[in-house]
């Protein structure tokens, strides 16, 4: 099925289009802050919320978050911006490529990366500078859908595309589903640690949330799922800059 977007020429159209869904589901956010606000704990930090989208998940984690610290969202997307700036004080445009973002080297104290880098053409050049404005030791807070979910194992056995994958910027072809997202690149839990590892970061834990599109009946299982990282919907993985 087709979503109500306009047909996109190439990604950033997608992105930039006020149709395509920005932000995630409140059940990844809370865990995503309390594994943060337990980081941080005792400190004055400022916080990058990168790919920020329309600032929900920003504006959750600031309320959620002792006001000594600093949260910036951060996005390429100006529609996305004008958006997120109605919910959160801080807002910038940046980018993920280069010297693409407006900081300075080790300036931040933790970057939130929330269903981002499942978007990304490059994702190792995003990673190198991410770790470029996070200190030594600073706290990188990730999440992405699992390719390996316990439903996309069933279908890769039924022979159907996996949740989460896209084969088509117009439409969805082969799944369950109804949004087109612009996703590129899936992960299962062994190589996001491997992936992160090998970019200049200590993996500290990897966790598990549910996933909001799951269908209703179906949810306590996906919330159960959460306690097996290798079978739950979404990846929540914080680690360090080393």
């Amino acid at each position: 099925m087709t979503t109500p977007l306009k047909d996109p020429k190439d990604l950033r159209d997608l992105y930039e289009n006020p149709a395509t869904p920005v932000a995630s589901g409140a059940p990844r956010t809370l865990r995503q802050t309390r594994v943060l606000a337990a980081a941080l704990a005792g400190t004055r930090s400022t916080v990058l919320d990168i790919g920020c989208g329309d600032g929900t998940a920003t504006a959750t984690a600031a309320r959620l978050l002792p006001d000594r610290h600093r949260i910036v969202g951060v996005d390429w997307s100006q529609d996305a911006l004008r958006r997120a700036a109605t919910r959160v004080p801080h807002v910038v445009r940046g980018e993920l490529t280069g010297h693409g973002l407006p900081f300075g080297d080790a300036s931040a104290d933790a970057v939130v990366f929330s269903e981002v880098i499942e978007h990304l053409v490059d994702p190792d050049a995003a990673l190198d500078e991410i770790r470029r404005v996070l200190r030594p030791g600073g706290h990188l807070l990730l999440s992405t859908p699992n390719l390996a979910a316990w439903y996309n194992r069933a279908l890769l056995l039924a022979g159907v595309q996996p949740v989460f994958s896209e084969v088509s910027l117009r439409a969805i072809h082969g799944r369950p589903g109804r949004e087109v997202v612009g996703h590129l690149r899936l992960y299962t839990p062994r190589a996001l640690r491997a992936f992160v590892t090998a970019a200049g970061f200590d993996v500290v834990r990897l966790s598990g949330a549910p996933f909001h599109g799951v269908p209703r009946p179906l949810r306590p299982l996906d919330r159960l799922a959460c306690a097996a990282p290798s079978l739950a919907s979404i990846l929540l993985l914080h680690a360090r800059r080393t």
